[in-house]
């Protein structure tokens, strides 16, 4: 299957060869595996992302929502290592990160649908020291939000929280995104609100001097386009340039050299509406879509990793067949 989707890509002038060395399907062994991210800990690969029955819960299944956590070692063998779970909650979108005491960190959505509707969602938080042994969930900041992804920088957990809770609390304000903090993964404190309009999933990361780089998706008000972002420390003053095109699960990784590269769901602009999973080059200013990825569908939501002058990228894609989790691994000529 990925032989034929690659000749296909090479057909249309997608891709070079040389770039994309492999793809492989990691696991899929639920009837929906998304959402997922990718590190390196204690010299192994470490994967994670969540399990269900479909892309959200519903009023059959209430609870559908648990995050699955594999591991290898040479990233072609793959083994489940943990399976963290929260009685009646949905559990959505985890991200890892590695603390300042060098632990495994977990930061994950936790949806709530009673009867089949969203009736709210409060974000989670686990610590592992193996990957293997989880502490429970533990929610984090407050009723509505969303803490989409933590970076690490000088000791401070660093992600932006999105809050939306249109019928509840703040009718003036019900949807925004705050850029918080915290030094032990529990206890946040707000730096700044970014006032981008129909702010959404956002990653930062920091460049070497210092610099916070935000990759923002948008999915409220006139424009869907989504945003880049640059602060100086203290990081509360923005400075935003628009990316020029819809990005959905936005990630993106600082190499060694400064290189940025960034990747996302991404609808191809060749008259079809069909949604695959893209690699782009990023600068504070410009998103240049580089290669497209084995995928179609409900897929994206990339992880990145830099290992052995080789960018490994893991995603989700329904191309073939039921959603799944891949990983690509690609040279940067």
């Amino acid at each position: 299957m990925y032989a034929r989707f690659l000749c296909l890509l090479l057909m249309a002038g997608c891709l070079n060869a040389q770039v994309v060395e492999s793809v492989q399907r990691l696991w899929g062994e639920a009837p929906h595996s998304a959402f997922g991210d990718l590190i390196r800990f204690q010299n192994r690969w470490v994967c994670v992302f969540r399990e269900g029955l479909r892309h959200v819960a519903n009023k059959e299944v209430l609870d559908d929502g648990k995050i699955r956590v594999i591991s290898s070692v040479d990233g072609k063998s793959w083994e489940s290592l943990a399976l963290v779970e929260e009685s009646g909650t949905d559990l959505r979108d985890p991200h890892l990160s590695i603390t300042a005491d060098g632990r495994l960190m977990l930061v994950m959505g936790g949806s709530l649908y009673p009867k089949g509707v969203y009736a709210g969602r409060m974000p989670r938080v686990a610590f592992s020291k193996d990957g293997r042994t989880w502490t429970q969930p533990r929610k984090v900041l407050r009723e509505g939000d969303w803490l989409w992804r933590v970076t690490w920088h000088e000791g401070w957990a660093y992600g932006v929280a999105k809050y939306g809770s249109p019928s509840k609390t703040e009718p003036g304000n019900p949807r925004r995104t705050d850029l918080v903090r915290s030094r032990d993964g529990l206890h946040w404190e707000k730096v700044v609100e970014t006032k981008v309009d129909g702010g959404d999933e956002t990653t930062v990361r920091f460049q070497k001097d210092g610099t916070m780089i935000m990759l923002m998706r948008r999915t409220w008000g006139e424009k869907n386009t989504a945003q880049i972002g640059r602060a100086l420390p203290p990081y509360t003053q923005w400075e935003w340039k628009d990316a020029g095109t819809f990005i959905g699960g936005p990630n993106f990784i600082v190499l060694p050299d400064g290189r940025m590269f960034a990747g996302g769901r991404y609808f191809r602009k060749d008259g079809t509406s069909d949604a695959v999973t893209a690699l782009a080059a990023l600068t504070p200013s410009s998103y240049q879509v580089l290669l497209q990825l084995p995928s179609s569908g409900d897929s994206s939501y990339p992880g990145f990793v830099w290992h052995e002058n080789r960018l490994w990228m893991s995603y989700y894609s329904s191309h073939e067949g039921k959603a799944a989790i891949y990983l690509a691994k690609i040279r940067l000529d």
